[in-house]
């Protein structure tokens, strides 16, 4: 079935403006502020004036409405996918936290059901967030399942995974960090650097080798010191590394998200949730990673006080970013754009003619009132 959106208002260069869009075999056939006649076999939809924007990629994700997606479960992926497509959210990557080589796999082999399948969001791959992770940063990560890099688990879990390995977060400075960097970009999948405890200088050769993003940038990491500057500052200056950024109130001050954003402008920053099981279900106690965790408040911790994930979804995100001083071109960007261009997914992440119909509508207080995937509208 085909699609008319009349009366969408979308960004186009910083400047709002009317339009209609015409969806065709899933993808954007045209964009017009011309008034289009009604077609036939074609659906009506009035936006009303709300504003439309390309569908949110979320490259950092644990759970949604109670379900982790490390149990296991083809449930657990499915309700993540169909919270997401309720927030705005149209593409995602499921994330690991660190655990027994056999869950991991488990959790792989549960994606592989899934994808193709999915109920609401699309899964654009896996995100490994370990297990080679630094204890000196650990986190929320559990330290019984951190271990150095291991090429014959890899080897395994690429027999597994396959190409659906999309992005490995990691700490380059342990024992063969910067081997597993080579390791994995022969394999086309984006090297993250988080949990970790690098110097400047480690951080650099990181870079140099092939790590380009940053996950959860400022968190479980060294903080920048004048005379021990550290990895957030070697990211910071390396044109070439794009950083995840938490916008949820808890995991940034607003100023360093002003930033990261006059430093590395929105082509460079992607926002992403890193939501565990209470994202969609509020406070109350959870497992998660092997940890009690607490959320009060909207505020993931572990029994320590240790921050444990958030609650954010992508819409609220985008408004807070917004809200916190970032033009709203740029915040749609940074939840659109930049992480379908870091994953390589060419045909979504913009409205433009010829791209895939992802799209959301948001009312003005940034509530999602309609999420298209695929040229269909999710219900």
């Amino acid at each position: 079935m085909n699609l008319l959106i009349k009366n969408a208002h979308i960004i186009e260069e910083g400047t709002r403006k009317k339009v209609t869009i015409e969806i065709e075999h899933q993808c954007i056939k045209q964009i017009t502020t011309e008034n289009i006649e009604d077609l036939e076999d074609t659906v009506i939809i009035d936006a009303k004036n709300q504003l439309l924007i390309p569908g949110m990629v979320d490259v950092h994700i644990h759970g949604a409405n109670n379900f982790d997606m490390m149990d296991g479960t083809t449930e657990s992926i499915q309700v993540v996918s169909k919270k997401c497509a309720e927030t705005g959210c149209t593409s995602f990557l499921v994330t690991s936290v660190s655990s027994s080589l056999e869950s991991l796999l488990k959790m792989i082999r549960s994606t592989k059901e899934v994808i193709g399948k999915e109920e609401g969001a699309k899964i654009a791959g896996i995100h490994l967030e370990g297990p080679y992770l630094n204890v000196l940063k650990k986190g929320m990560q559990n330290e019984k399942y951190l271990r150095h890099p291991n090429f014959e688990e890899m080897d395994l879990i690429f027999k597994e995974a396959g190409d659906l390995i999309k992005m490995v977060t990691i700490a380059p400075e342990l024992p063969g960090g910067i081997d597993l960097i080579h390791y994995l970009t022969k394999r086309n999948v984006v090297v993250a650097i988080a949990h970790s405890n690098a110097t400047y200088e480690e951080a650099t050769q990181a870079f140099e080798e092939g790590a380009s993003h940053i996950t959860h940038c400022f968190n479980a990491m060294p903080v920048i010191h004048h005379r021990a500057p550290g990895l957030v500052a070697a990211a910071l200056e390396n044109d070439g590394v794009s950083l995840q950024a938490i916008v949820d109130g808890v995991h940034l001050h607003p100023g360093i998200i002003r930033l990261m954003h006059k430093i590395k402008g929105p082509n460079k920053i992607v926002l992403t949730t890193d939501a565990l099981q209470a994202m969609g279900v509020g406070d109350g106690d959870y497992v998660f990673g092997g940890h009690q965790v607490s959320v009060k408040e909207g505020i993931a911790r572990l029994q320590d006080g240790t921050l444990a994930s958030s609650t954010i979804t992508m819409n609220r995100s985008l408004k807070l970013s917004s809200d916190f001083g970032i033009p709203l071109s740029d915040s749609i960007k940074m939840a659109s754009t930049t992480p379908a261009n870091i994953l390589g997914l060419n045909s979504i992440g913009e409205i433009k003619e010829g791209y895939v119909a992802d799209l959301v509508m948001l009312d003005d207080q940034f509530n999602v009132t309609q999420t298209i995937i695929n040229g269909v509208v999710y219900s």
